[in-house]
């Protein structure tokens, strides 16, 4: 094979199994362009993929939080060669009944970078020309590597529908506790924060979180981040009476409720997937650019992508922090 049809690439090739390789350089379909990624984020799900409690049917390129360069287009695809752009990695088909009532986020046909879809843990990936978003120049790369999981978060405080000046509960300081943690604060929200690392709960209060007992305050909404089910079931229990609890996290395992206990205490649940296809991305890059929120302050760690598997096991045994894939 040619050395200019090849790319380096990291594939799960099973659990706890990273192979990084030469495979051919894909070719852009109609409507879709080529990115010649830069840096790509680990995120919790690839920790999910990576350890097993997700399995995959086949070896895959994982990874989604990426940007990069446009540097092939499809047919069909009327876009600049060279234009700067981040991953919008989740594609909803568009057609199905959740898609026609905007449900988007839970269109079951949806096309996902990294799971069904050939991952950015590589030189280039392919992905839909509608989901890829300019980045402005004054965005620095290490704030636009951070752009996907801030749209998640920017999402869950959207649905939580607060108001300046409401006090909310973050439990878990991962990427998606911290990040929603430094957009509640820059939206005026009083914020309690808690995590088991002293580390992740430091940062937070840097971020602006209050300390003192969130027990005490009047939290209108709690943030489920830590995808365990032994804390949601015991967060659930604790909400104060007419709180809403917003869950984020990945728990394969059954959590509980009783729901008498529940409805006497007005107490409701929900959850918070992915984002808006294109308003949430949109407005991220916005609130970045106009110098509002500063999340490449998550970043801990930057490793070469030869390193990956390094960097899923860190993730894996809870390195307080966002690890980030240099490609190039």
């Amino acid at each position: 094979m040619k050395a200019d049809s090849v790319m380096r690439a990291a594939v799960l090739v099973k659990p706890l199994q990273i192979e990084v390789g030469e495979h051919p350089i894909p070719k852009p379909g109609p409507g879709q362009l080529r990115i010649r990624l830069q840096e790509v984020g680990i995120c919790g799900s690839d920790v999910h993929y990576f350890g097993g409690h997700r399995p995959l049917p086949e070896p895959t390129i994982i990874g989604h939080e990426g940007w990069g360069y446009i540097d092939a287009l499809g047919e069909g695809v009327k876009r600049e060669l060279g234009e700067r752009v981040v991953v919008d990695p989740n594609a909803p088909c568009g057609n199905c009944n959740s898609c026609a009532r905007g449900q988007a986020t839970v269109c079951p046909n949806k096309r996902t970078i990294g799971l069904n879809a050939p991952g950015c843990f590589a030189e280039y990936v392919l992905i839909p020309a509608d989901f890829a978003h300019k980045l402005p120049d004054s965005i620095a790369a290490q704030d636009a590597v951070t752009i996907e999981p801030t749209a998640v978060a920017f999402h869950a405080l959207k649905k939580a529908a607060l108001t300046k000046g409401d006090a909310i509960y973050v439990l878990g300081l991962g990427a998606i506790g911290m990040l929603i943690t430094h957009l509640a604060v820059e939206q005026g929200l009083k914020v309690y924060t808690n995590d088991l690392n002293p580390v992740l709960q430091e940062k937070a209060y840097e971020f602006g979180a209050l300390q003192g007992d969130w027990k005490e305050a009047d939290i209108r909404v709690i943030f489920e981040c830590t995808g365990s089910a032994v804390a949601t079931t015991q967060l659930i229990a604790d909400a104060p009476r007419g709180a809403s609890v917003i869950l984020l996290g990945l728990s394969e395992k059954q959590a509980s409720f009783t729901p008498l206990d529940l409805v006497r205490r007005g107490i409701s649940i929900q959850g918070s997937l992915i984002y808006d296809h294109p308003a949430d991305f949109q407005s991220v890059i916005q609130l970045i650019e106009d110098g509002k929120i500063q999340p490449h302050k998550i970043i801990s760690q930057y490793l070469p992508l030869a390193e990956v598997q390094a960097g899923l096991q860190a993730a894996t045994d809870g390195h307080p922090g966002k690890i980030v894939v240099q490609i190039v």
